[in-house]
């Protein structure tokens, strides 16, 4: 039996016997909680109030229990209230071979491995954000509605040995955009030691020019399987350079735009370890990879 101690009015009342369920009844329960709606039941995310009345209609076994107890019981039977979202599967046939890889490379050889992604598009508007202000008065930015700037693109290169995060902001994608990239990174270790860059699976970066450059100068591209863009690793770090520079801001033009983008690298890769950056890229790397037993890669889970 659990016991659960209630207080009305500030005067501790006797305390609630919450009976155990049968094993019969514990997995009608969840059955019920989970299955969502049917021809007699109308509901697709049921409260404790809804839920206990059904339970002392419900055909077969009628379970009679109050509010209090049944939140009791849910939690015991770890069954908590959840967001649904949706999750596409990744139709690539070498997607576990990319991911392998990819985890190998990440896991064995870190000082050696880049990361590089497209972030964008990034126009001029002002943006909905967070921040500090006067209570009583939230600040407000006006709404425009003609988009006469154009957008950007910032492509960004990402070192996992070193923690660094550098790019640069251009008018489109492209081969030649991310060729430039690519030779950034490779300066980045002139050593002529092969290195390896995690990118997502576009045709656009699988042409002959990158290629070519590719196999001369010794980088290895490990691409992600299609619709699998959360197994690169900068993924996590593009959340906080929207929280710090896109979020609640006005910016009058492009160029104004990038120079506080690059002001935020300047910071960021100076203070890698701060916690409130810590933090964010900790929200955005749950937000990318989240799924119930679900490794990094969207893999489920080896049994331990």
């Amino acid at each position: 039996m659990l016991s659960v101690d209630l207080t009305v009015g500030g005067v501790v009342v006797e305390p609630v016997r919450v009976r155990r369920l049968t094993d019969q009844e514990g997995q009608k329960l969840h059955q019920i909680v989970r299955r969502g709606s049917t021809s007699s039941v109308r509901y697709r995310r049921w409260s404790i109030r809804e839920l206990a009345a059904y339970l002392r209609r419900v055909h077969g076994r009628v379970i009679r229990i109050g509010r209090e107890a049944l939140r009791c019981l849910l939690a015991r039977r770890v069954v908590t209230f959840q967001r649904i979202k949706t999750w596409k599967e990744s139709p690539d046939p070498d997607r576990d071979t990319k991911l392998d890889r990819i985890e190998h490379v990440l896991e064995r050889l870190p000082d050696r491995v880049f990361a590089f992604d497209e972030f964008g598009p990034l126009g001029i508007r002002p943006t909905a954000g967070s921040g500090w202000a006067r209570a009583g008065h939230p600040e407000r930015h006006p709404a425009t509605y003609h988009r006469t700037h154009g957008v950007r693109y910032f492509h960004g290169c990402y070192s996992i040995g070193d923690y660094t995060l550098w790019g640069v902001n251009r008018r489109k994608k492209g081969a030649d955009n991310t060729l430039a990239a690519l030779k950034s990174i490779r300066a980045a270790r002139p050593d002529g030691a092969p290195i390896y860059v995690i990118l997502d699976d576009l045709s656009a970066l699988k042409g002959e020019t990158i290629r070519r450059w590719a196999k001369n100068k010794r980088v290895e591209l490990c691409f992600t399987p299609t619709y699998a863009s959360w197994a690169n690793p900068i993924e996590a770090h593009f959340g906080p350079l929207r929280q710090f520079t896109v979020a609640n801001a006005n910016h009058r033009n492009h160029g104004v735009q990038t120079r506080a983008l690059h002001a935020y690298l300047r910071w960021r890769n100076t203070n890698a370890r701060y916690p409130d950056l810590l933090a964010a890229q900790r929200k955005e790397r749950a937000r990318i990879r989240s799924g119930k037993a679900l490794r990094w890669g969207g893999r489920l889970a080896k049994a331990a």
